[in-house]
């Protein structure tokens, strides 16, 4: 059976060149890198090469980097981090709705710890108003956190605009560009931000490795305690191979994000088009043009997603019904529900997205056998069959 991947949101495969690096680093050089002989330092060095090319990727300082154990660490550390360290000065953040579960859950842990969040809301197309960012800020006020691109509908956010906005009020922002890193430009002084969450396996770097850039001079705790890797911000035996994978990783995002991106745009417009235009009472979910370019979530009315999902999958085709995070959670997407859609209709949303290894004749083949599956579900349906 032909099988397409077109779930790289969730989760990318690692690229042939990163995994050839990583390797050396699980059995020849597999040293522990805070030890001072030859084999320790050996792991040392690569530890820091690759620190030097994350940060070269997003315009940042290398000791400005500090390597984790995921995204998710990452938006916990900037959060939990700020809070604590400068709770003398305020306890109120601000995020969004359609941040990620590992902002919104951080944000509910700290609600319990005294702090309060304010959740902002989006317009139809998933966009937090930065005028409404500006409203939100008091004097209380130490972060903001506003996602770069949602992971949902991949509509990207106006995070320089907030940047300024933060700045001028003397108050961090955190974004999480978990999304972002590797497929658009990231540069933290373009975007204004003074943390900024990285997560290897969505850039073809494998899973288990992350990092947050965090601004030199930001006043923040340390998250991991024990040793003092990573000048003592972020204790723990370092994960080599993963971080010699994140580096190489974002070496080769660096040389081809840009003609990446433009092939990738093609070919998503392309299966957007042709779904709107084979299947009835189909529109998309997100910003039509300030969204990532691999990212196409589709609402199918009188279809179920996960009923599509799984045909598809019969036919060799593995897309999303939202986050990889949340998949196995009946409840409806949170992300959807705040675009003001019904649960009804964010059960009925698909979201497909693209990547190095999606191909015209990937395109193709979905677009064969995608509406034969919509009007065979249809058919069962008795919305579908009261519909003008």
């Amino acid at each position: 059976m032909k099988r397409i991947y077109l779930d790289y949101a969730a989760t990318t495969p690692v690229h042939p060149e990163v995994v050839k690096a990583m390797l050396p680093y699980f059995s020849d050089t597999f040293g522990n890198p805070s030890s001072i002989y030859h084999l320790g330092q050996e792991a040392r060095d690569a530890i820091e090469k690759s620190r030097n090319s994350v940060a070269t990727l997003i315009g940042a300082r290398s000791d400005e980097i500090v390597f984790t154990g995921s995204g998710t660490e990452a938006d916990n550390y900037a959060l939990k981090g700020i809070a604590f360290a400068n709770c003398d000065k305020g306890n109120h953040i601000i995020t969004s709705t359609i941040e990620h579960h590992a902002v919104l859950e951080t944000c509910t842990f700290l609600e319990k710890q005294g702090f309060s969040v304010t959740y902002l809301q989006v317009d139809k197309y998933g966009l937090v108003d930065p005028d409404d960012v500006k409203k939100a800020i008091t004097s209380k006020t130490i972060i903001i956190s506003i996602m770069h691109a949602n992971n949902e509908i991949g509509t990207i956010e106006p995070i320089a605009e907030i940047g300024k906005i933060a700045r001028e009020a003397g108050v961090y922002l955190h974004t999480d560009a978990v999304q972002t890193t590797g497929h658009i430009p990231t540069n933290v002084d373009e975007l204004k931000v003074d943390l900024l969450s990285i997560s290897a396996h969505k850039l073809y770097g494998p899973k288990g490795t992350g990092c947050l850039y965090i601004r030199k001079g930001t006043k923040i705790n340390s998250f991991m305690h024990g040793g003092h890797q990573e000048n003592g911000r972020r204790a723990s035996t370092e994960n080599v191979p993963g971080i010699v994978g994140l580096g190489k990783a974002t070496e080769i995002a660096h040389q081809q994000r840009d003609t990446e991106a433009v092939r990738i745009t093609a070919l998503r417009n392309r299966l957007l088009d042709g779904i709107l235009n084979k299947i009835e009472d189909t529109r998309l979910n997100g910003h039509p043009v300030l969204r990532l370019p691999n990212n196409i979530n589709i609402l199918v009315n009188y279809v179920e997603g996960e009923a599509m999902l799984l045909l598809l999958d019969q036919k060799g085709i593995c897309v999303s019904t939202g986050s990889a995070c949340s998949s196995s959670d009946l409840g409806p997407s949170h992300v959807l529900m705040a675009l003001g859609l019904s649960p009804y209709e964010a059960h009925g949303s698909l979201r497909f997205t693209l990547g190095k290894w999606t191909t015209d004749e990937d395109i193709d083949y979905v677009l064969e056998v995608f509406p034969p599956i919509v009007a065979r579900l249809r058919a069962m349906s008795p919305l579908a069959r009261g519909r003008k």
